[in-house]
């Protein structure tokens, strides 16, 4: 992949954010998303600051982005993010369509500071029943009216 001025200047305004994210009380990671060689949405990790587990600056930046241009889909789009994403935030990254992912600090860059995400990585390669935190299927035929409801569904909004 070829590697532009323009690359390296959008990621230093994601680590920019990380930087005075970290001066305001939040999290050290930022992240920007790019569309047509402009910044739609540019944002912090905010999780301490607004209490919630999944105010990643990537999520954060996602939201902005799918607000400011009124769709779900960033195809097209770059992100650039201060930190190898977590897998929360990669999903996140490809449930957007986001084209391209660039990014600063690496996994065990985070894990040196203490922000670690492997044992995520680790429980997902776990069968249900071996996972730390118990997950359990329950009442599965009345869940399946709502995918019923949505199959017959005529005028529905794909995704």
């Amino acid at each position: 992949m070829n590697i532009t001025e323009q690359d390296r200047a959008f990621m230093r305004e994601a680590i920019q954010l990380a930087n005075k994210s970290v001066e305001s009380g939040g999290g050290p990671f930022g992240a920007v998303v790019v569309k047509d060689g402009e910044v739609v949405a540019g944002r912090s990790n905010s999780v301490t600051i607004d209490n919630d587990p999944t105010a990643h600056a990537e999520v954060n930046t996602i939201r902005e982005a799918c607000h400011k241009l009124g769709t779900f889909d960033l195809t097209g789009c770059t992100i650039y993010t201060s930190c190898e994403p977590c897998p929360m935030c990669l999903g996140a990254i490809y449930w957007s369509r986001i084209s391209r992912i660039f990014y600063g600090n690496t996994r065990k860059d985070a894990r040196a500071i203490d922000f670690a995400d492997d044992f995520i990585y680790d429980e997902l390669d776990k069968p249900l029943d071996k996972r730390t935190v118990p997950i359990t299927p329950l009442l599965r035929d009345e869940a399946l009216q709502s995918f019923r409801l949505w199959q017959e569904k005529t005028d529905k909004t794909e995704y």
